[in-house]
């Protein structure tokens, strides 16, 4: 495994780094989707936007036997941002490689969301989270009231990620140890 990068460096550098760090690292799904299926009943969730996982990203497609999920799309016009879609209409592969509802699925509303999990390449304890640079999720979470969870691998917390004013942390992260709350103040 190599060095973190230091602080200072672009988000890039950090990016190349901890694709890198995920390659090395086992499938780790199941053991999270664990943990998180037993958090979100505790907090009394029923509906769930999640991920279709990238390779290498911890895969929770496992909790729809428990809980609504939803799929997001990226829409690139007017302006970038994400929709959310019944998870079983996300079929088609999108420019990320990740599967997508197509451009004509039913949307569902984010007040109606009890939780959003959101991948990542790395978290920090502050909740702070490494992206892959479209700050589609940034653009989503401002207002939110909901619960927000980063789902990563322990390996990828690190100390401290850079940041920038736009970047909206994460309130619990969830790996294969567990479901934690971070140093992040309450939205």
């Amino acid at each position: 495994m190599c060095a973190r990068p230091p602080l200072q460096m672009p988000k890039s550098k950090w990016r190349d780094w901890a694709r890198g760090q995920r390659d090395a690292l086992p499938d780790l799904s199941e053991q999270v989707s664990a943990h998180l299926r037993v958090f979100l009943r505790s907090r009394g969730v029923r509906r769930v936007l999640a991920y279709r996982a990238l390779s290498g990203e911890i895969d929770v497609s496992a909790l729809a036997q428990d809980f609504e999920l939803l799929a997001p799309r990226a829409r690139f016009r007017p302006s970038p941002r994400l929709t959310l879609h019944p998870w079983a209409s996300a079929t088609e592969l999108s420019r990320f490689g990740a599967l997508q509802p197509p451009a004509d699925a039913r949307e569902v509303p984010l007040s109606g969301v009890d939780a959003v999990l959101l991948p990542g390449l790395a978290f920090d304890p502050q909740g702070r989270r490494l992206g892959y640079g479209g700050g589609f999720y940034d653009r989503l979470l401002p207002g939110y009231g909901g619960l927000s969870v980063g789902v990563i691998q322990a390996a990828l917390v690190v100390p401290r990620l850079p940041a920038e004013a736009h970047d909206c942390p994460v309130e619990w992260l969830a790996t294969e140890t567990g479901v934690s709350r971070t140093l992040s103040p309450a939205p």
